[in-house]
């Protein structure tokens, strides 16, 4: 419940933000200040790792709306799923520290969207995500990017994928949802 509320609050900012500032550019970064809560942390007092992930996913939300994706998606009926994501940490969050989670659209290719967010407290970057989306349509089925690119515009500006995350994602991929998965140790 903390992080539906949460959303909603980013939701709503996001949304002030964009009706005082005009949209974000594709390639420009979204910020928005949290502050690590009780409902955040651990046994060994510092913000749990999987938390992150649900807070960066605050960072999404923003970037939605602020760049007018979402309300394209709303109005097409498309939505995004993370398909593969990875994290890593510097430094620990602790209770009550105010941070900023700081988001960007990395790069696409011929499936997918790779976004980048970070945890930064004063300019310096504590933890980083990357996270790799797949759009898809709610009458089924996946969102080609020149359905997407059609809709929106292609973005300019965007950087090429570091050959390092195409790399992760194929190494980190699993079989298709119609193609066979045993649970087989080795």
């Amino acid at each position: 419940m903390n992080v539906l509320w949460r959303t909603l609050i980013v939701m709503l900012t996001a949304r002030r933000r964009l009706r005082r500032s005009g949209r974000l550019g594709p390639a420009e970064i979204g910020r928005i200040r949290v502050t690590t809560l009780p409902t955040d942390i651990d046994l060994l007092r510092h913000m749990n790792n999987g938390r992150y992930l649900s807070l960066f996913d605050l960072g999404r939300w923003d970037l939605l709306v602020r760049t007018g994706l979402l309300d394209v998606m709303k109005r097409y009926g498309w939505y995004a799923v993370v398909s593969s994501e990875t994290v890593t940490f510097r430094k620990s969050l602790n209770l009550w520290q105010r941070f900023d989670i700081e988001s960007r659209m990395i790069g696409h290719d011929d499936k997918a969207v790779y976004l980048e967010h970070r945890a930064v407290v004063d300019g310096e970057v504590y933890a980083r995500a990357i996270i790799r989306a797949r759009m898809m349509k709610r009458t089924g089925g996946t969102l080609s990017h020149e359905e997407l690119f059609a809709a929106v515009g292609r973005p300019e500006g965007i950087p090429e994928v570091e050959a390092w995350v195409h790399d992760w994602a194929a190494a980190s991929a699993l079989p298709p949802t119609r193609a066979e998965a045993p649970s087989v140790w080795n």
